[in-house]
């Protein structure tokens, strides 16, 4: 027998009879986010594209200012929140809501970035507002002190609620490149993973060591196409090749 939308019914297999177990109920923020998780993944035809991006020239620059300025170190992920709304406003369908019945793209005219938040009760993603007046430093320290109030005392829903894009980051971690699931109704988020060494060959083909940052796009195909996602992720990537830590 199926359900209504034509999906055999879960497995109630007795895992007991095959060995011992031990059973623990799932927390009520991760059943939250297992249900959010369940609807976009189903309702939104994801596709993601992956690519480099070259910030070996930014990471030296990095570096360099933070060993200037130790009270005012600035983090990568900060850089990409930044790097983010020019890309936004470079291409604001990026920036656009689906409606549920698919029928409205509403513009937003305002930046809210979300930032991924792994803490010990599941994910939780506070909304960063209005990035785009806000400088590298005051984004830099909204994020360690929202990240910290996540993992400690948790978020109200309005902390969590009205962001455009999502940046979800495993850097700290590892990884090449991942899927990550839309936060409906946005319309796109970027995954970041562990920036890597690896050898280029530069103009005469020589081998030249670059270090590059792999981003992942996943994007709702109905709002917006290939080529426009290709294009939004260069201009991530651009800005942070350009970006002069001079402000």
């Amino acid at each position: 027998m199926t359900d209504k939308n034509g999906m055999l019914p879960w497995p109630a297999d007795d895992l007991s009879s095959y060995g011992p177990v031990e059973s623990q109920p799932v927390g009520r923020i991760q059943q939250f986010v297992g249900r959010v998780m369940h609807r976009n993944w189903c309702l939104i035809p994801h596709v993601t594209h992956h690519d480099d991006a070259d910030i070996t020239g930014f990471e030296q620059r990095r570096k360099a200012w933070n060993a200037a300025n130790p009270d005012r170190k600035r983090s990568l992920l900060a850089a990409l929140v930044k790097a983010s709304v020019a890309a936004l406003q470079q291409y604001p369908r990026f920036n656009s809501a689906l409606s549920a019945d698919g029928t409205t793209l509403t513009a937003r005219k305002y930046f809210h970035i979300g930032i991924a938040v792994d803490v010990p009760s599941g994910l939780l993603v506070p909304s960063l507002r209005d990035c785009d007046t806000k400088s590298i430093d005051a984004i830099n320290e909204e994020i360690a002190r929202i990240s910290e109030k996540a993992r400690t005392k948790g978020l109200s829903m309005a902390e969590m609620s009205g962001g455009c894009f999502t940046l979800s980051s495993l850097g700290h971690i590892g990884g090449t490149g991942f899927t990550p699931i839309i936060n409906a109704p946005e319309v796109a988020i970027l995954g970041i993973c562990r920036t890597r060494g690896q050898f280029v060959p530069d103009a005469q083909g020589q081998p030249l060591l670059r270090q590059l940052l792999p981003l992942s796009l996943s994007y709702d195909h109905r709002v917006i196409n290939g080529a426009d996602a290709a294009r939004f992720v260069r201009a991530i990537a651009d800005w942070l090749d350009a970006y002069d830590f001079s402000d």
